[in-house]
């Protein structure tokens, strides 16, 4: 066993490899404080044959052992990857998955399990740093090392792989990974923070990332393998030469149909067309290599018609966003609805309000609680044209949604403000380029047709940049061809004061300061474009919530009466609610919350629980209700919960024999507060009730 590591700002962060999974090709635990994450990253011994892409799967797994908890499931074990899961898989993917040589097609598999959790330090970007490290020391062709970090700013300060409770105070939550050459990937969301101060943060992360990286490096002197040696594809230069010829100069046409099905029609007739250049016997062993050669030539012809000419394929310039289209309200019985079109790409967007019963429960090895907003984002096939079977939520959809969740959670009211659970729903009706942004922008018009006081709009924009050598252009509101052909693809949203959210795939290296923040202040330009669009369509959220929408009322009662309003078992609340069809939440600090549509309903909720706490007051009088007589008086609840007792000689002015010669059970009487015991013992009086009625005659 070989243990390194590196104290980084007073964080200890280690690498163990050799003791565990060593039938894995390569296995690493990291350790930061006692949370643990063990890695493996094992490969298949033969090539995949017949496929045109890298068979690469990361899995990452939260054990509930691992913080001393038992799963909470009907089973008592762990299922299938929850969200978080999912997106810390994402996390592992992005950054190290470009770095894998070309024509390489193992099945590759790279195996996260938290082993140890100790509530402070999270997991998430030290699974990254794992997951390199464990395929640096494996026979893997992996071979330059990358590495995550997590950056906070609390009260100004940049601070390293922060605990929870720093995070949770920070106005930049930045996970990022990178190799010693430059940054790789970055996942961020913030309070508004300007673009000066993210590059500021990005740079402070990369420098730890390279000292982090310096140990996978040393781990790897101990312990590594030989790594298998894979050959590159070799490429048939005379082939090569006639699809270039054939197909160049059709190609660099079809690129300049600005329409995203009549260009892809009119490339796919091209390169079909290309068959005729094999002989029938050459035809089904070869097509995957004109595949490859043709894809490569379409790349060329996009990124120098952009570098060149500064033509994109749909012949916007290089900063231009997209026609944009805005309705509002398109939805009649949604409490909030907006259609979001920017050229190609469509989005319905719903806001749903709902009481804190609908409140999203969560227990995670990292949390147990709930989650009053929600943002779920559906990419159906039709969306692109295709034909496929509808299933679950990809991991695509998981974290494209999360990245709009991200981009809106800063702008939303408190829940003292505003007590809802909110949902965002958006369905991608058209797609081809960046429908997250798309969702951002819906999400939060629909927010303010729904009527909530937000405190900003939001805007997001996709970024992409194609480098080629001192060649470079930035391109604003990309396409998926732009995004799948170019060096990047960034994704920036926010107010017009600052970033909310940011997410950046880089696949050069060398992309330097000067560039990354020449990208950041165009799509601010953008951001503040489409910003300008979303308020002609509608400024401010709306004065008055949809009339389906629930009502909800918060009123306070002391702590030591919430016992009265709940009632044993529950009964008292459950007979208010029985009674006015309202629903009634309570706190621990005696905050009840009152939700119905209907406002009568409402109102009559309150009154009874407005009664039901309520002080007796001496001298007051009240309208009662006679619950039992007996031979010395009456008892009378003047209020739910409350009786007190008229003494046969406070009925009325004169003397009688019977009570009941005055009143009877169930009558509604007027009395008056006239003592209130130590033992809170209640005395009324109807007869002093009925000579203030006099007297006020």
């Amino acid at each position: 066993m070989e243990k390194v590591e590196i104290d980084i700002d007073g964080k200890l962060i280690s690498l163990e490899a050799g003791d565990l999974a060593r039938q894995a090709g390569g296995a690493v635990v990291i350790r930061q404080g006692d949370t643990m994450v063990l890695v493996t990253a094992t490969m298949a011994k033969e090539a995949r044959e017949g496929i045109d892409f890298f068979p690469l799967t990361v899995d990452y797994r939260e054990k509930t052992y691992a913080a001393g908890k038992i799963p909470g499931s009907f089973f008592k074990r762990e299922a299938r990857p929850g969200d978080i899961e999912t997106l810390i898989c994402r996390l592992i993917d992005r950054p190290i998955r470009p770095l894998f040589p070309k024509g390489f097609k193992n099945e590759t598999q790279v195996v996260g399990i938290v082993v140890s959790h100790d509530q402070v330090n999270p997991p998430d970007v030290n699974a990254i740093t794992g997951a390199s490290a464990a395929l640096m020391i494996s026979d893997i062709p992996f071979e330059t090392p990358v590495a995550g970090a997590r950056i906070s700013r609390v009260e100004g300060k940049l601070i390293f792989n922060p605990n929870y409770e720093e995070t949770a105070k920070s106005d930049l939550n930045l996970i990022m990974a990178g190799t010693s050459d430059g940054i790789v990937m970055v996942e961020a969301g913030a309070n508004e923070v300007s673009e000066q101060d993210m590059m500021e943060a990005l740079e402070f992360g990369h420098e730890r990332i390279k000292k982090v990286i310096g140990i996978q490096i040393k781990l790897r002197e101990l312990l590594g393998k030989e790594k298998v040696t894979v050959e590159e594809p070799k490429v048939d230069e005379a082939l090569k030469s006639k699809i270039h010829a054939q197909a160049a100069s059709g190609l660099n046409d079809a690129m300049q149909i600005a329409g995203k099905h009549e260009r892809s029609d009119a490339i796919k007739k091209i390169k079909n067309d290309l068959t005729e250049l094999l002989s029938p016997e050459e035809q089904e062993e070869r097509t995957g290599e004109v595949k490859d050669i043709f894809h490569d030539l379409e790349k060329d012809v996009v990124r120098n018609l952009v570098l060149d000419k500064h033509y994109r394929v749909d012949g916007r310039g290089l900063a231009d966003v997209r026609p944009i289209s805005i309705m509002v309200g398109y939805l009649p019985r949604v409490h909030g609805s907006a259609v979001f079109t920017r050229g190609e790409t469509q989005a319905l967007v719903t806001a749903t309000m709902g009481t804190s019963a609908d409140e999203q429960r969560l227990d995670s090895l990292e949390f147990k609680g709930t989650k009053s907003f929600l943002l779920h984002y559906n990419f159906p096939a039709f969306c692109t044209g295709e034909v496929k079977f509808i299933g679950g939520p990809g991991r695509r959809e998981i974290g494209h949604g999360m990245l709009a969740e991200r981009s809106l959670i800063p702008i939303l009211p408190s829940k003292e403000k505003f007590p809802y659970t909110i949902r965002i729903v958006s369905e991608i009706l058209e797609s081809n380029g960046s429908s997250s942004m798309a969702s951002v922008c819906g999400g939060s018009l629909s927010m303010m047709d729904a009527g909530v006081p937000i405190k900003a709009p939001v805007a997001g924009i996709a970024m992409g940049l194609i480098k080629d050598g001192d060649r470079v252009a930035i391109l604003s509101d990309i396409l998926g061809s732009e995004d799948h052909l170019g060096d990047m693809d960034f994704k920036v949203a926010g107010t017009s004061k600052g970033i909310t959210a940011l997410q950046m795939d880089i696949k050069i290296d060398g992309l330097n300061r000067e560039l990354m923040g020449k990208a950041l202040e165009q799509a601010k330009e953008g951001r503040m474009h489409i910003l300008g669009e979303m308020d002609k369509a509608l400024q401010t959220p709306r004065d008055e919530m949809s009339k389906y929408a629930p009502r909800i009322v918060q009123i306070t009662v002391p702590k030591d009466k919430i016992r009265d309003v709940i009632g044993p078992g529950g009964k008292v609340i459950r007979d208010i609610i029985d009674k006015t069809g309202v629903t009634i939440d309570i706190n621990d600090d005696g905050v009840v919350s009152i939700a119905s549509s209907d406002e009568e309903a409402a109102s009559k909720a309150i009154e009874y629980v407005q009664n039901l706490v309520q002080e007796v007051e001496v001298g007051k009088i009240y309208l009662g209700k006679v619950k039992k007589i007996v031979d010395f008086g009456a008892f009378v609840e003047i209020f739910p919960g409350t009786d007190g007792l008229v003494h046969i000689s406070q009925i009325c002015d004169r003397r009688i024999k019977n009570v009941s010669d005055e009143i009877q059970e169930g009558d509604e009487i007027k009395v008056k507060v006239i003592d209130v015991d130590q033992q809170g013992k209640v005395k009324l009086s109807r007869k002093e009730a009925l000579k203030d009625a006099v007297a006020a005659e």
